[in-house]
This record gives C-alpha cells, structure tokens and sequence, in this order.
C-alpha cells in the first residue's frame, strides 16, 4: 500500500519554511529533558546512562527519518493518527491518536514543572510553589497559540536560538569540572538501569513524531521537512549528549532535588558564583519554546481527531484568529490538571514521566510499522531498524506497558458510544 494523501485541510495557509521547521523541531525536541533528565537517568543508571542517551541519538535517526518521510507522503493536521488509519484502518488510526494527545497533553504538565523547580531555586521559595510558576507559562504558551499560528512560530525562531546557546554554554561551563573519577563504577545498576534510563528518555526525544501534524503547514514539504529532520538531528546529538556527559562527568546528580535543577548546579559551580537566577530564565526560555511547539502539534491533533469523529466536535472550532481555540484549550486543560495533581499531591516530574513516556513508545511502535506496510524499498527498511530497535526496549517498561491498552479500550468505547448517539439523532 503505498497511496499518497492529500493535504487536509486545516484552513491553514503552508507557511513554514527551513529555519522556522528547524526551530520548531528543535523546541519540540529539546526541553524539559534537557533540564532533568541528564539527572534523573544518571541516578537510574549511574555513568552508563551515556549508553541510554547515545542508544536513544542513534534510535533518533531511523526515527526521524521515518516520521519525516511519513509526514512528507501523508501531510495532514492528524500526523500519527493519519498514518495508522493509513496502514491499519480507522480505528488503529483513532487510537494511536488518542495515545499521543494524551502523551503530549500530559507533557504540558511536565514542561512547565522543570520551569518552576528551577525557579523556586532561584528565588527561595519551597518546591511546592513550582506547580503555581509553571502555570504562568503553560498560560502564556496557551496564549501565544490562541493568538494564531503565525506568532507563535516567530516567537519559536527566537526561542531555539536562545535554547542552543544556553545549551552550549552549559557544556563550556562543566568542561574544566570534567572529574573522570565520576565515570566509575560505570554501571552501578547494571543493565536494567540503562533500560529504565532509555524508557524515560522517550519523552527526552519526544518530538519527531511532533511536527508531523503540522506537516501540511509547511511550504514545499518534500523538500523542507527531510532538510529540517537532517539538521536538527545534528543539533539535538550535539546538544544533549554535551549536556548528559557535563552532567555525568561532574557529578551533578544523585537525589530527587538536585536532579531537577543539574544543568543550574553545573552553571553555579563553574562560574564561581550564584548563577542559579541566570539558569531560572534559561530554564523558563527553553521550557517555554516546548511547550509553545507541543501545544501546537497536539491542538493539530485534537482537531484531526474531532473532524475523524474520535473526539468531540467542538475541537474543530476556530476563533478569529484562525486558532484551533477549544483544542488549543483542551490541551492546556488536561496539563493544567496535572499541575493541580502536583500541588495537592507533591507528584514531581519523575513521578509523571514514565506514562508519557510509555505512550510515545508505543506511538513509534505504531508509527514505524504503519510506515513498514505503506513503503517499499529503503524506506520500508528503515522502518523495520526503527521498530526493532525500539522493540529492545519495552520489557523495562514494567506496568507502564498497561497504559496504552487502557486507553485503547476507552478511546474505543467512548467512540462507538458517540456513534450510536449520532445514528440514534441524539
């Protein structure tokens, strides 16, 4: 099966070029995870973890390339769901959609919670006021997004460029920290740390399967998305695992409060003095450019899903700004609501992360076997590395692994319920 689509129609006029592709897949990819994740997975996996972060850059290539020639054949506001309908039919197409919305809404709760860890650092007030910071930019990512397209993709550009440069004085600044006695014990946590590592660092790479929904917005997207794809590739392995070996080779890691603010840590003791506000902005400014990018691709999502009948018909309204404005919103919702659940309960960021997690796992998984049936030669090849590769990492899932078949059952239910009411006139 090897039919192309044509664009959806999302009354969106194509307007992304290269540099704005190339800022959006940047901020979609490097966020949260480069704040916390360096840590969070060298405490899982000690010095090894570089192996989970180097497996995950080279899983990273047959992936994105993947996605990119998925996206380039299918361009459509429904991205994954599209090419699972594609493949499998409607319903491997509506639930792998479900899977992603949920991951990618559940990731607004994350994001913006790295932001407040690293702000409450800064100011001295106690970690529980994280959840009420990381509000305020989860709000004006929403609102940048209701204002249009248009904005929010020029506000990215100028975000990317502060990302990568905050990114690579992190790794000049650990640089003369470099201690090798931290390289050893390598493996303190054998090969199950590196495999719990790598599961976590799905959200880390979270992204490539991102811009897919905004695949039919880009200008020439033959031509533009695979040279987007290529380039950020080179910027994304350069950037984090700079930051994962500054991390690991300084020793900035080790428990739940100094994992979250690492790369803070890091800054402060290389310039011999408290730079922890300075780090508190760049954190902000690389947490905002993610969650900006996400709640532009899941807002795409939801209304593919909408018009596709697997969500309410309310997602496909616009406001007068062209902005998908309830989808847009529903996003916001769903990671508002598990900020509230930070608040109330204390859940932290490595409390969260592994279900996201899981459903971008399985999301490739989908992905790269849907691509495997659509293409022949080469790309089909690709797509059958990709899913191997990514086969070797899901018995470290655990429990997790229930997730995406929960909420396949209740994707299911929920829209052969709607159509019943549909065919009953209700």
């Amino acid at each position: 099966m090897t039919t192309e689509s044509t664009p959806s129609t999302t009354h969106v006029r194509p307007g992304i070029g290269l540099t704005q592709g190339v800022a959006l897949y940047v901020c979609a990819i490097l966020g949260a995870g480069v704040l916390v994740f360096p840590g969070q997975s060298s405490s899982l996996a000690g010095p090894s973890a570089l192996v989970a972060w180097a497996f995950s850059a080279l899983l990273g290539l047959p992936l994105a390339f993947t996605f990119a020639a998925l996206a380039s054949r299918f361009p459509d506001a429904g991205g994954v769901a599209t090419f699972g309908e594609k493949a499998f039919g409607p319903t491997a197409g509506g639930i792998v959609g479900w899977w992603y919305f949920i991951a990618g809404s559940v990731g607004q709760t994350i994001v913006p919670l790295t932001a407040g860890y690293y702000v409450t650092s800064a100011i001295g007030l106690e970690p529980r006021w994280a959840p009420v910071l990381a509000a305020i930019v989860l709000a004006i990512a929403v609102a940048a997004n209701l204002a249009g397209f248009k904005v929010g993709a020029r506000v990215q550009v100028a975000l990317a460029i502060g990302v990568t440069a905050i990114l690579l004085a992190v790794i000049l600044v650990a640089l003369p920290q470099i201690d090798f006695e931290h390289f050893t014990p390598f493996a303190p946590h054998g090969i199950s740390g590196i495999g719990q590592a790598t599961v976590v660092l799905f959200f880390a790479f979270a992204g490539w399967e991102a811009i897919a929904h905004l695949s039919a917005e880009f200008r020439d997207v033959r031509r533009t998305l695979p040279r987007a794809t290529l380039l950020t590739i080179v910027i994304v392995t350069v950037l984090y695992l700079g930051v994962a070996f500054a991390v690991v080779g300084t020793g900035a890691y080790g428990n739940r409060t100094l994992d979250r603010i690492s790369l803070g840590v890091i800054i402060e003791r290389g310039i011999g003095f408290s730079a922890v506000g300075v780090v508190a902005i760049a954190a902000v400014v690389i947490c905002l450019g993610t969650t900006n990018a996400f709640v532009a691709s899941v807002s795409r999502l939801g209304y593919a899903l909408a018009r596709d009948g697997w969500a309410p018909k309310l997602l496909v309204r616009r406001n007068r700004h062209g902005a998908l404005q309830y989808s847009v919103l529903a996003v916001g919702a769903i990671g508002g609501a598990g900020l509230v659940g930070a608040a109330l309960f204390g859940w932290g960021t490595d409390d969260i992360v592994f279900i996201p997690a899981v459903l971008v796992l399985a999301t490739y998984l989908l992905g790269t076997i849907a691509a495997a049936r659509l293409f022949t030669g080469r790309l089909r090849l690709l797509a059958l590395v990709a899913t191997a590769l990514l086969l070797i990492t899901v018995p470290f899932a655990g429990w997790h692994l229930l997730v995406p078949p929960v909420i396949a059952v209740l994707a299911s239910a929920a829209h052969r319920l709607r159509r019943a009411r549909n065919d009953n006139g209700t």
